[in-house]
């Protein structure tokens, strides 16, 4: 399956701090307020899907390994 890569938009990003308090393994709030992948890929885990999809400003975006976008 490959892994996925995490992007952050930082200019759409609100810093709500959703995805860091749902998968803080994954998420971070930087001194930006605003949201920082801990690592820019990681292993295919459902919760980064739901973590972009429940981004209110939907800044998350999640690839696979070959640029298919997954989510949102």
């Amino acid at each position: 399956m490959g892994s996925w890569h995490i992007e952050v938009d930082r200019d759409v990003c609100i810093g709500s701090a959703v995805c860091a308090g749902t998968a803080p393994a994954y998420f971070t709030i930087g001194d930006d307020n605003r949201s920082h992948p801990v690592r820019d890929e990681v292993e295919p885990d459902e919760i980064v899907l739901a973590c972009a999809e429940s981004c209110p400003t939907e800044a998350i975006t999640i690839r696979d390994a070959e640029g298919k976008q997954l989510a949102p």
